[in-house]
């Protein structure tokens, strides 16, 4: 299986930290590697007015623990309020850059980047709109699905709020096909959708000393941010020791906003709690 990390922050925040210990889960700590990737939101201009519009996007079909560019990355400190990366253990789709994640598409003048983790059997969506799969992977099939009945569902750009609302309807129609652990960002929200395993953390001032779980690393948050920051990291497995991770449960769709959780169960209406 492949393993997930996302980030979603109040102020743009570096996933350095968080990165260095992930990437190692990509063929030196653990079996995942077969490819890896990331992605930023990020802006030039006014944050006020133009929210995270731009992306970069990294992705490597070599393993996250030898690649250069994961490497270049655990050393420079990209800022950015969602960031969302993968490393992969291929189950479906050879090992090439096509088949890698996350995948990066544009919906209603904005970019979606997504990540997937778990197999969806015999999963064959019919698509007949803009968006189609560049490589195999059920995992890009299932985002250009996931896009596609966005755009027939709403006209124009919708709220959070009312895309948490549709994504509750569709996501079910495609979990029954197996496990369908995910993030999704679109520059705006952070969500993410659990079937079997994904946790999170929320940190906050005061922020603690932390303890990587896959290298041997101690960091003081307090020295790296400030008392307005706030944010919330999301992982297949806790990546510190002596953090109090919260695992979701499965069919559980949680949406984070400005480094905060909000819930969402996709599988019986509840409202939507910040």
């Amino acid at each position: 299986m492949c393993q997930l990390l996302g980030m979603n922050s109040r102020l743009p925040a570096s996933l350095t930290l968080s990165f260095s210990g992930f990437s190692q889960r990509g063929g030196c700590t653990d079996h995942h590697a077969d490819g890896w990737g990331i992605a930023f939101f990020e802006s030039d201009g006014d944050e006020a007015s133009e929210p995270g519009r731009g992306v970069r996007h990294f992705v490597d079909k070599d393993s996250a623990a030898t690649s250069p560019i994961a490497q270049m990355l655990r050393s420079y400190p990209i800022k950015s309020h969602n960031v969302v990366a993968h490393v992969r253990k291929a189950t479906v789709g050879a090992v090439n850059l096509q088949n890698c994640h996350p995948f990066v598409r544009e919906l209603w003048g904005r970019y979606w980047v997504f990540a997937h983790n778990g197999d969806l059997k015999d999963y064959d969506p019919p698509l007949h709109g803009n968006f189609r799969p560049v490589g195999t992977t059920d995992s890009e099939r299932a985002f250009c699905w996931l896009l596609q009945e966005l755009a027939k569902s709403h006209a124009a750009v919708p709220t959070v709020e009312e895309l948490t609302l549709t994504l509750t309807e569709l996501v079910p129609q495609i979990a029954r096909y197996g496990s369908f652990n995910f993030l999704l960002s679109n520059g705006l929200a952070l969500w993410a959708h659990a079937s079997t395993r994904l946790h999170y953390v929320l940190r906050q001032h005061p922020f603690p000393e932390v303890r990587l779980k896959d290298d041997d690393i101690s960091v003081d948050l307090s020295e790296l941010n400030g008392p307005q920051d706030r944010l919330a990291v999301v992982v297949t497995e806790p990546l510190t020791t002596n953090e109090d991770w919260v695992a979701m449960q499965p069919g559980e769709l949680r949406v984070f906003v400005g480094g905060r959780a909000g819930l969402r169960d996709s599988g019986a209406s509840q409202p939507l709690s910040a």
